[in-house]
């Protein structure tokens, strides 16, 4: 279970949607404990989890974070931040991480009811956009221009690694002069210069990578090393799931749907019959596959993705991240969690 990513301030929230494919700035936040909203349940939310198939978990901006175990009757956790959150994941039913802007790493061990502070450096001005655990000790946190934390201890120590494997060889031989002249200028540069890494998903064995112009990667040793995918679209990408059938699927900018069958080598463009950003791939439990994005754009595969009807939701928000949850669709949007009844 993990996901997701987003933020909302003095842009609306489709332009938000769009600078994190191009540049992402983290606005200033205040160290201080995220206050109780009464409507925080109707505010920005930008990713949603189940935990332990019995309880849902959701993140969003002024660091609100909200649990439920119906999807209708909420409660605001105790937070310790006010930073956007973007992202969750729960390793098992009590220990959880959230992520997001000030580059900040948020851990619960009661189940996501309070939280504490791991990482919190606002001075990047960088927002972390997705987290992923391999077991209770082992995780990695990823995010704007290539932002990429790892910890071996459950997080009380996050390491910061720069992954040169995903530069292009200009910019590779580039950074490495750069390196040996200057110090100063080299450290500027590799906190820019890789494309921004949008979703990190465990299968298995492998973990997967998608963001920036077309990137695809992955990795059989948790992200220490990492294989890139053979270029299918300049475009970003914002998921990865892998389907029922054990097939791959990606998903991103401009209705851009991927299949692949052989774990990624070839891919095949599947027709989605919309322009709109998609932001989340959906499995549930009648075999079916959703896909979810922009302008209220949902998507439903009954034959393993190949092909989509569309349902577009009538209020045209933007639909972040979901879950299925007791039969049933539940969405994080800039208004908040809404339950979509899927035909």
């Amino acid at each position: 279970m993990s996901h997701h990513f987003r933020y909302l301030s003095t842009f609306s929230l489709l332009s938000f949607l769009f600078l994190l494919c191009v540049s992402t700035a983290s606005m200033a936040s205040s160290f201080m404990d995220a206050e109780i909203e009464p409507l925080a349940k109707k505010s920005l939310l930008l990713d949603i989890v189940v935990v332990d198939q019995t309880k849902l978990v959701a993140v969003g901006q002024h660091g609100n974070i909200l649990i439920s175990t119906d999807a209708i009757n909420w409660q605001q956790a105790s937070v310790p931040i006010q930073s956007t959150l973007t992202s969750l994941y729960f390793v098992n039913a009590q220990q959880g991480w959230a992520v997001g802007h000030d580059a900040s790493i948020l851990h619960t061990t009661d189940g996501g009811y309070s939280w504490e502070i791991q990482q919190y450096k606002p001075e990047k001005e960088k927002p972390l956009l997705d987290v992923t655990f391999k077991d209770e000790m082992h995780g990695v946190a990823v995010g704007a221009y290539g932002m990429f934390y790892r910890t071996i201890d459950g997080g009380k120590h996050w390491t910061n690694e720069f992954h040169s494997e995903f530069l292009n060889k200009d910019d590779a031989q580039y950074i490495n002069e750069l390196k040996s002249q200057d110090e100063e200028a080299y450290l500027d540069e590799i906190a820019s210069i890789l494309p921004h890494f949008n979703r990190i998903v465990q299968d298995g064995r492998t973990t997967y990578l998608v963001g920036e112009i077309g990137l695809i990667a992955k990795s059989n040793d948790f992200g220490l090393n990492w294989q890139t995918f053979d270029e299918i679209y300049q475009g970003s990408f914002f998921d990865i799931a892998r389907t029922h059938q054990g097939n791959l699927l990606v998903v991103g900018l401009r209705g851009h749907i991927f299949r692949s069958l052989k774990n990624g080598t070839p891919w095949e463009l599947i027709k989605s019959n919309t322009t709109a950003l998609l932001n989340s791939v959906i499995l549930t439990d009648d075999d079916r596959i959703i896909i979810i994005g922009n302008n209220g754009v949902l998507l439903i595969s009954g034959d393993d993705g190949i092909s989509y009807k569309q349902e577009v939701q009538t209020d045209g928000k933007p639909l972040i991240s979901g879950v299925w949850f007791n039969h049933q669709l539940v969405v994080v949007s800039d208004v908040g969690i809404k339950i979509i009844k899927v035909k």
